[in-house]
């Protein structure tokens, strides 16, 4: 059964743009690479920029058989691709990946899913 997990990553003062490479990276030279990486911890990620009074975050979500694993078995992973973007979190968001996330997160609502015919 697919779960789904999502979280919310403050992004430090001044490094919004920094971050806005960092997805363009992502989605473009290191495409392949975050792609395969996410193959082999089992999920599909997806990140979105929130930007508010308070300041910006993202908000990731992980979906697969287990997804919360899946940020154990990334701070197991020492190849390059992995390495950069752990040193990209660091730099972007104050966080280390290779450590025991420092957040929490918790499914409060759910609604059942839509079926295609509903949409149609």
């Amino acid at each position: 059964m697919t779960k789904l997990f999502a979280i919310a990553i403050p992004v430090l003062t001044g490094k919004k743009e920094q971050l806005k490479k960092f997805a363009s990276d992502l989605n473009g030279r290191y495409k392949k690479e975050f792609n395969e990486s996410r193959k082999e911890l089992g999920v599909q990620e997806r990140t979105f920029l929130q930007s508010g009074p308070d300041g910006d975050m993202i908000i990731v979500t992980l979906e697969g058989e287990n997804p919360q694993d899946s940020f154990k078995k990334f701070s197991e992973k020492n190849d390059e691709f992995s390495k950069w973007f752990v040193a990209q979190a660091k730099e972007i968001h104050g966080i280390d990946l290779t450590q025991k996330p420092p957040f929490t997160s918790e499914l409060l609502t759910e609604t059942e899913p839509v079926s295609e015919n509903v949409l149609k």
